[in-house]
């Protein structure tokens, strides 16, 4: 390895092989003496990336490790619960159907009737439905939420009420009137749960087929 030198007397530059490091020796153009400096190795340490922290309590840096977050799965007896109401609801409208005349059902008692159910489908439907990397809303936040979804969920039951009959008689007549409906209930899940577009048109869908079957059994007109 080849050692820079200047001389201090001429100010010349040239290089001299490590061998001579230490020594003094002439300089090739002015005779002047030089000393040739030594070389000293310098370790090169090399370190281990720190460990990553996840709090930056006693550690003074700040997190730098990714936090994970363990998404609770559903419970089993959950589902289970969740099917029996589902199968209760199904029978109760089946039977109501058999005892009551459709005419008889009130416009006003439906529209009740649509929003107890929302209620469960919309939590349900949530869970089914929400993006698993997201953190879920939970506690009063989410029955709040919720609540409000189920309320638009209804009121398009209701809307779709006030409609003329002759309006919705035909099923092709749906062609042009259902996107208004899942549109519209996709912006209330969409709006209310923070939801991806498919998302939201699912969550509305499911509640959607439901009550178009609970319908169905109550002697009533599916759409």
């Amino acid at each position: 390895m080849a050692i820079a030198v200047i001389c201090p007397g001429c100010n010349s530059r040239f290089s001299v092989s490590d061998q001579f490091a230490g020594q003094t020796g002439p300089c090739p153009k002015c005779k002047k003496p030089i000393k040739i400096p030594a070389v000293t190795a310098e370790a090169v340490v090399i370190h281990e990336p720190e460990a990553p922290v996840t709090s930056s309590t006693g550690t003074g840096r700040a997190p730098t490790a990714p936090i994970r977050r363990l998404d609770k799965p559903i419970g089993a007896m959950r589902f289970v619960a969740v099917g029996a109401a589902a199968v209760a609801a199904l029978a109760a409208a089946w039977g109501t159907g058999l005892m009551v005349k459709p005419a008889d059902l009130s416009p006003w008692l439906l529209l009740v009737a649509a929003f107890l159910v929302a209620v469960p489908c919309v939590m349900l439907g949530y869970i089914a439905v929400r993006d698993r990397e997201l953190e879920p809303f939970t506690g009063t936040p989410f029955l709040l939420r919720s609540l409000a979804c189920a309320v638009v969920y209804a009121g398009l039951w209701g809307v779709k009420g006030m409609l003329p009959p002759e309006a919705t008689a035909e099923m092709w007549q749906w062609v042009y009137l259902a996107p208004m409906f899942v549109v519209s209930g996709a912006i209330a899940a969409l709006v209310a749960f923070e939801l991806e577009w498919g998302s939201a048109v699912a969550h509305f869908s499911l509640y959607a087929m439901f009550t178009a079957l609970l319908r169905w059994l109550l002697g009533l007109p599916p759409l």
